[in-house]
């Protein structure tokens, strides 16, 4: 069942690594600033949830050491704040597209 639930996290980085690396490249090739502030919030979303799930990794699936909590907590903060950022930014260019 661990192992189960460690592959299926695994896949997960995987696939919001994807898109954010596909986010990344969008933004930087659009030249409509409020199609570049959509991919780049996009992007943000991706790559706090990418952090959330590395962080889940490391604090609650590996063995319990001080510097795995820390690295664990970091990543959980940058993922929080890259989330939190994202949402805020892909709701305002959404609201400006219309």
């Amino acid at each position: 069942m661990l192992e189960t639930i460690q592959i299926a996290l695994s896949v997960l980085i995987f696939i919001t690594l994807l898109f954010s690396v596909i986010f990344s490249f969008r933004s930087r090739r659009q030249t409509d600033p409020k199609q570049k502030g959509i991919n780049t919030a996009l992007m943000n979303i991706s790559m706090g949830l990418m952090l959330i799930v590395i962080a889940i990794t490391q604090l609650f699936f590996m063995s319990d050491t001080a510097t795995r909590r820390v690295f664990g907590t970091v990543c959980m903060l940058l993922g929080l704040f890259n989330l939190f950022a994202g949402i805020r930014n892909y709701a305002y260019f959404n609201r400006m597209s219309r």
